[in-house]
């Protein structure tokens, strides 16, 4: 093996998990930067208060994909290289952690849940599934995003060492737990205020904020022209 192979994997890994897929899919569909309203986080549930669905939900899956494919290509390939265990496990969090702090966006990136999954479940797919139905249990016996990711970074680590043991993963996938328990620190100080939003609460999204601003501007224009209109006539 090269010695600067797993090097150029893992910076690679880091290029991928920093394209701001938030910040693309908003641009390309004719959306307000994500950056400027709501959380100001790049992530798909912010994009979610565009009122946009679909970009949202193209956000997600690119943000989990960025997470799932560069570990999946040194799965499956980097053996051909001697790339191992070790290896595999520092693409996912380089991924991660482009995402937390990405090169693109000056280093202020998202909260990484989409990203962490997508890694979870390409180091391991049982974790991933696991994982994941933890996430679902919480978020529909409590209806919090927030505290549904919590409780899964919590638990993920624990899955991989009682179920398949300690080693690099393990501590690649503690790292990655730590990091979304301390992202989630606000989340959790709203949590214990009683502020923090529920899943499928409805509120003025950015698009509709941004109708009646153009709304109000408009009005505000015609009432001037009327205005203006009157004060020639009276000349």
């Amino acid at each position: 093996m090269q010695p600067y192979l797993p090097a150029v994997a893992t910076l690679l890994a880091y290029l991928v998990g920093s394209l701001p897929f938030a910040v693309i899919v908003s641009r390309l569909m004719g959306l307000a930067d994500p950056r400027q309203y709501g959380s100001h986080n790049p992530g798909a549930t912010n994009v979610l208060r565009s009122g946009n669905k679909l970009a949202a939900t193209l956000t997600l899956l690119l943000d989990a994909l960025k997470g799932y494919v560069p570990v999946l290509l040194v799965s499956a390939y980097g053996h051909r290289y001697d790339l191992r265990e070790g290896t595999v496990a520092l693409v996912g969090l380089a991924a991660f952690v482009g995402h937390l702090w990405p090169l693109f966006i000056k280093f202020r990136g998202g909260k990484g849940v989409a990203t962490a999954g997508g890694a979870l479940f390409a180091f391991n797919p049982w974790l991933g599934a696991a994982t994941l139905i933890t996430w679902a249990i919480i978020a529909f016996l409590f209806r919090y995003a927030s505290l549904a990711s919590i409780v899964a970074a919590v638990f993920a680590p624990f899955f991989q060492v009682l179920i398949w043991g300690a080693g690099v993963p393990a501590l690649v996938v503690g790292i990655i737990s730590l990091l979304l328990l301390w992202r989630h620190s606000s989340n959790v100080n709203r949590l214990l205020a009683g502020t923090e939003s529920k899943l499928g609460c409805k509120g003025v999204t950015v698009a509709s904020k941004h109708a009646q601003t153009q709304q109000g501007t408009h009005g505000h224009q015609r009432a001037r022209g009327a205005t203006h209109r009157q004060a020639r006539g009276k000349s």
